[in-house]
């Protein structure tokens, strides 16, 4: 965390209207904001979110956009002081459905926030359409964005990568809406809150943006799906919410998550965040001592590592970038992704021995 809140400990869920508990954050305080902002609906003289009908079904009565000058207004008050408690290397998500994300974007930009993704929330268990007159609503959009264009924003792009059995994660998430004993219930065994975000989505979201220690900020707090998780992951958070019955289920929730031990909060670290070692400490510390054979993927290539850090095969000698360009002709070569180890019968890329060191690095602090 850059800053501390002006007046404010951390690791709180506030009980109060967004804007005006935003402006007692200090510039600059917050790493990650999340925010699922009312929908745009005008439904008994306020903004709602739409599953707060007494139905679940869409139909044409509560369909009906709002004030779009309120709305607007509203929605730039808010999305300007997150901007403001942002660091300037920091980024938002913002969720929502067809009634009001696409003003969300377009007020994005205006207040200068640079648009990185937009991301497809795609339900696997979606609630029916009953009435029969449109399509299943089976999707929620995030909007990713940095502070700025110039921001330097955190994307643990090898964690999402590692999330996805090591493939590119991509743009459309296929995720469980809330369901089972994740969905908090009021006194009558009811649904507490009628949007409540699965916890597959938030995790997704603060491993790919957030490190641990980072500070994130809901103002939309609602039953508290992202102070929960963030605890959990090493993160420290604050929630903004004016319901009182969800501030309270809210704080509850988070009080009985346990973080994760400090040594399993790392991820997999970016490459541009991988320690700039020299091969040549693996072997002088015995983590890869000379003598040891390595192959290429393909095991069609061979060389010996010598005591001085050089690769060997047969009458050829260089580094482990010099000696793959020359073996496969090729102008250059990311020995670290090229060359394969043994460990315990596994083929293993030498630049898993970049990752654990920064990932001990991490942990150590």
């Amino acid at each position: 965390m850059k800053n501390s809140p002006k007046g404010r400990p951390v690791d709180e869920i506030i009980r109060g209207e967004c804007v005006e508990t935003m402006r007692g954050l200090a510039d600059g305080s917050v790493d990650c904001v999340f925010a699922d902002p009312p929908y745009n609906l005008q439904l008994r003289g306020e903004l709602r979110r739409p599953d707060e009908t007494v139905v679940d079904g869409v139909d044409d009565a509560w369909d009906k956009f709002s004030d779009y000058e309120a709305y607007d207004h509203f929605t730039r008050e808010w999305l300007t002081e997150a901007r403001r408690v942002l660091h300037k290397d920091g980024t938002i998500w913002v969720i929502g459905s067809y009634h009001n994300i696409f003003r969300l974007g377009a007020i994005l930009q205006d207040l200068g926030f640079w648009i990185l993704n937009d991301i497809v929330w795609r339900k696997s268990n979606p609630m029916p359409n009953f009435r029969g007159r449109r399509f299943t609503n089976a999707h929620e959009t995030l909007i990713w964005a940095a502070r700025s264009p110039q921001s330097r924003y955190r994307f643990n792009y090898q964690a999402m990568k590692a999330l996805n059995d090591d493939l590119q994660m991509r743009s459309d998430w296929y995720l469980p809406i809330c369901t089972g004993h994740e969905r908090l219930k009021n006194e009558h065994g009811l649904k507490l809150h009628p949007t409540q975000k699965p916890e597959s989505l938030l995790h997704r979201v603060l491993v790919a943006s957030t490190n641990s220690g980072d500070m994130v900020l809901d103002p939309f707090c609602g039953s508290g799906t992202t102070p929960a998780v963030a605890k959990r992951l090493g993160r420290r958070y604050i929630g903004i919410e004016r319901h009182p019955d969800y501030v309270k289920a809210a704080r509850e929730r988070a009080a009985q998550e346990v973080p994760l031990a400090s040594e399993h909060q790392a991820i997999t670290p970016a490459k541009r965040d991988l320690p700039r070692v020299p091969f040549g400490s693996f072997v002088e510390t015995g983590i890869l001592p000379a003598g040891t054979v390595l192959h290429d993927r393909q095991q069609r290539l061979t060389a010996t590592v010598s005591p001085d850090g050089t690769l060997v095969s047969g009458n050829q000698r260089g580094s482990i970038h010099k000696l793959g360009a020359m073996l496969t002709n090729a102008p250059s070569c990311n020995g670290w992704t090229f060359w394969y180890f043994e460990r315990e019968g596994e083929w293993m890329q030498l630049d898993v021995l970049r990752q654990e060191s920064a990932t001990l690095r991490a942990a150590v602090g």
